[in-house]
C-alpha cells in the first residue's frame, strides 16, 4: 500500500512539474521587457492595445451570441430525445461527436463554397451575414460539449414526471422547456456555456478565414511580430480559460445530486 502511495505521488509530481514548469516559465519571460529587472510593461501594452480590446470584445459577444444559440437549439432537442426519442440517441450522440473528428479548416471551407459571394445564400457577402455564419460554426464546435452537459443534466431529473406534471397544471411545451426543465438543469447548461466560452476565445482557424476581427487571429498575429507580448497573452489566455475551469466546478458543486432515473 505505501509502495503504490509513493509511486501515485511520483507520478502526481512528474505530471505537475511537466504542467507547471513551462507555464511558470513562460510567466517568468513575460515579465522581461524592460531590461535587468521583471515588470508587467507587456501586459500593460497588451491591455492597453486598441487591437486587443476590440478584437476580445468581438470574441466576447461572438461567445455570448453562441451560447444562446446552443442554448436554443440543444436543450429542446436534448429533452426531447430523452422524454419522447430515446432510441435515436445514439445517433444523436454521433452526430454531435462529428465536430471532434471533422477539422474547422473543413468545415470552414465548407462554408465557404455553400455561403460565398456567388453562391445562393451569399452570408460571406456582408460582415453581419459573416459574423452569423461564424457564430453558428463556433456552435457546432462547441456542440460536443453543450450536448453533452445538458445531457448530463437532464439524467439527474426525472423529465417524465416533471413534464406530465406541468401538462397536468396545463403548460404549453415552451413554458415547460422554460420555466421547468431549463432551471432544472441551468447548472449543466452553465457548464456547457463556460466550455463555449473558452472553445471561442481561442479559436483561430474559422475567424481567421472568414476574416473576422476575433481574440484568436490577433494572438496569432502578435505571436508573429513581437516577442514578449505574446507570452503575455498567453498568460492572460489561460487565465480565462482556466477561470471557466475553475467556474465549472464551483458551479458543479451545486448541481443536483439525485440518481439517474429510469424516464
Amino acid at each position: 500500500m505505501k509502495s503504490g502511495k509513493f509511486w501515485a505521488w511520483v507520478v502526481f509530481i512528474v505530471g505537475a512539474a511537466y504542467f507547471f514548469i513551462p507555464l511558470m516559465a513562460t510567466v517568468e519571460f513575460s515579465l522581461r521587457m524592460r531590461r535587468g529587472v521583471h515588470s508587467f510593461d507587456a501586459y500593460q501594452i497588451v491591455l492597453g492595445d486598441a487591437r486587443f480590446q476590440s478584437t476580445f470584445l468581438y470574441s466576447v459577444i461572438a461567445a455570448v451570441f453562441t451560447i444562446v444559440l446552443g442554448i436554443l437549439v440543444v436543450v429542446p432537442a436534448a429533452y426531447w430525445i430523452r422524454l419522447r426519442l430515446p432510441q435515436l440517441r445514439p445517433i444523436v450522440e454521433f452526430i454531435t461527436l462529428l465536430p471532434l473528428v471533422i477539422p474547422a479548416i473543413v468545415i470552414v471551407f465548407g462554408y465557404i463554397r455553400m455561403y460565398g459571394s456567388n453562391s445562393p445564400l451569399p452570408f460571406l457577402a456582408s460582415n453581419m451575414g459573416a459574423n452569423a455564419l461564424l457564430v453558428i460554426g463556433y456552435a457546432t464546435l462547441a456542440l460536443p460539449y453543450m450536448y453533452r452537459a445538458v445531457d448530463t443534466g437532464l439524467r439527474t431529473i426525472d423529465v417524465r414526471t416533471l413534464t406530465e406534471a406541468a401538462q397536468i397544471l396545463g403548460a404549453g411545451w415552451s413554458t415547460i422547456i422554460t420555466r421547468v426543465i431549463l432551471p432544472n438543469v441551468l447548472i449543466a447548461v452553465l457548464s456547457g456555456a463556460f466550455l463555449t466560452f473558452a472553445i471561442v476565445i481561442g479559436e483561430f482557424t474559422m475567424a481567421s478565414l472568414l476574416n473576422r476581427p476575433a481574440f484568436g487571429p490577433y494572438l496569432q498575429n502578435i505571436g508573429a511580430n513581437r516577442a514578449y507580448e505574446p507570452a503575455a497573452l498567453a498568460i492572460i489566455a489561460f487565465a480565462i480559460t482556466w477561470g471557466c475551469m475553475s467556474l465549472i466546478q464551483i458551479l458543479s458543486r451545486f448541481a443536483p445530486k439525485s440518481a439517474n432515473r429510469p424516464n
